[in-house]
């Protein structure tokens, strides 16, 4: 999956990435598609959306209904009810009304402090305090309502998507972040494996989820959950049915070079007696809501354990992942940047500009017969994008997931994702990450000093 920007490195513990984050159709057009009813204009506020004020009298009521919610003790019963009846309404509330009544609840959150403990004598510290103490109240107090976590979780979504229009939310969100990070610890979580015989309802949430690699059909749903793949879920016990990310396994005899093989439906069953090595090859964050929340590491670890247990011939583990933000990195680069990366691959491209670079590119990858030098200066910055940083971090989203995991730089791989979203993304290619678990921390600390772990291949690249 997406986050850990603001922690250090040394201490990352970053979140699942989110390798589209603008997809080419809603996840509700999607499901319309698949019950093949017409596609929808998804909810949430979206583009230019803008809040629908609420009428003076309603906005009063509204007040009187949130202080307590924010003042009162947890067991007070009608600071409750009123949560409850708060909560009822904004669900039935559209986008527009959602805004608003957020931005409602953002100037109420910023006023109930209550009364100073000091005298009148508050320092700007203690009214911070005595905020954020009123706006976790709050939260817990919903958070106790019937369906509470997952409204929490849905709340947070609208705040996500309304903050930079509303921003007296900021508070708000840091706050609930704060408390979603202990309800959504790890050792709260269960690991579950997906198959063909699990509920309807929940192989129709991984269509929905799915955000690496659509699934197109019944049959690239079934493939994908047939006895030689594997798909392991988190799930919070109080929302069962709910799979909070999920990941999707292949079984090679080598590591996977393209996506194109490993969703072959025509392809025969990998005899799983010689393969030697568990491919992730999409790994997809199902909650918007719990943005910097952290348990993808946690999640492959315990995958890993999972399969050293069940299938011990499988010795080593590596994804298949995309690079999203490669095609947008060049395009934004200067032809002097370009000649200093690119080196000796000139191919041609000579004071060409970002953009002019990323068309050659392209090109390549559509003619049957690329030519080499073309490929070699793709691949060279490929390598460079991948270890830029921003900050402390990895610039790229994935990568910043994998190599915060600790996990190596491995290969790059040319026409790995000829899709119209890999070639859009990253002119087709794909990047392997290995996973070796005694590793694993000492490629951190590596990170952590600035240079990430790449193989010896990679390496001749930079």
């Amino acid at each position: 999956m997406l986050n850990s920007e603001r922690q250090d490195v040394a201490d990352a513990r970053p979140a699942a990435p989110a390798p589209d984050p603008q997809p080419t159709q809603s996840l509700l057009a999607r499901w319309s598609k698949w019950l093949g009813g017409r596609p929808q204009a998804a909810a949430g506020p979206g583009g230019e959306a803008e809040a629908v004020a609420l009428s003076t009298r309603e906005a009063n009521r509204q007040r009187a209904m949130l202080l307590p919610c924010f003042q009162a003790r947890l067991t007070d019963v009608a600071a409750n009810r009123a949560a409850l009846t708060w909560q009822e309404a904004y669900r039935a509330a559209d986008a527009q009304r959602r805004g608003a009544m957020l931005d409602l609840l953002a100037e109420v959150g910023a006023s109930s402090a209550g009364p100073s403990d000091a005298g009148g004598k508050e320092t700007p510290s203690d009214l911070s305090r005595a905020l954020s103490h009123a706006r976790v109240r709050f939260f817990k107090r919903l958070n106790a309502l019937p369906d509470g976590l997952p409204f929490l979780l849905e709340l947070r979504t609208d705040m996500l998507a309304w903050r930079a229009k509303i921003p007296a939310l900021q508070g708000l969100d840091g706050d609930l972040e704060g408390l979603l990070s202990n309800w959504f610890d790890v050792g709260l979580l269960e690991l579950r494996r997906i198959t063909w015989d699990s509920p309807a309802s929940l192989l129709e949430k991984l269509i929905i989820y799915e955000a690496v690699h659509e699934i197109a059909s019944w049959t690239d749903l079934r493939n994908r959950l047939d006895s030689d793949r594997r798909c392991y879920a988190f799930f919070h016990p109080r929302m069962p049915n709910e799979p909070l990310i999920f990941v999707e396994v292949a079984f090679c005899a080598d590591m996977a070079g393209n996506v194109q093989s490993l969703l072959d439906e025509g392809a025969p069953m990998e005899n799983l007696d010689k393969a030697r090595w568990a491919i992730f090859y999409s790994i997809s964050n199902t909650q918007q809501g719990l943005r910097g929340v952290s348990f993808g590491n946690f999640l492959l670890k315990r995958v890993i354990e999972e399969l050293n247990g069940e299938l011990p011939r499988i010795k080593r583990f590596a994804t298949l992942s995309p690079i999203p933000g490669f095609c947008d990195w060049v395009r934004k680069r200067g032809a002097e940047e370009l000649a200093a990366i690119v080196r000796k691959e000139k191919a041609g491209l000579d004071a060409a500009t970002g953009a002019q670079v990323l068309a050659a590119i392209q090109q390549a990858v559509d003619d049957e017969a690329a030519p080499p030098a073309v490929q070699a200066v793709a691949m060279r910055l490929a390598a460079r994008y991948l270890v830029e940083r921003k900050g402390s971090l990895p610039l790229d989203s994935v990568a910043r997931f994998h190599l915060g995991n600790g996990a190596r730089i491995e290969r790059l791989n040319w026409k790995a994702d000829t899709s119209r979203k890999g070639r859009a993304q990253s002119c087709g290619m794909m990047v392997n990450y290995v996973y070796e678990l005694d590793a694993l921390d000492d490629n951190l600390a590596r990170l952590g000093e600035g240079k990430p772990e790449t193989s010896r291949g990679v390496a001749r690249l930079l």
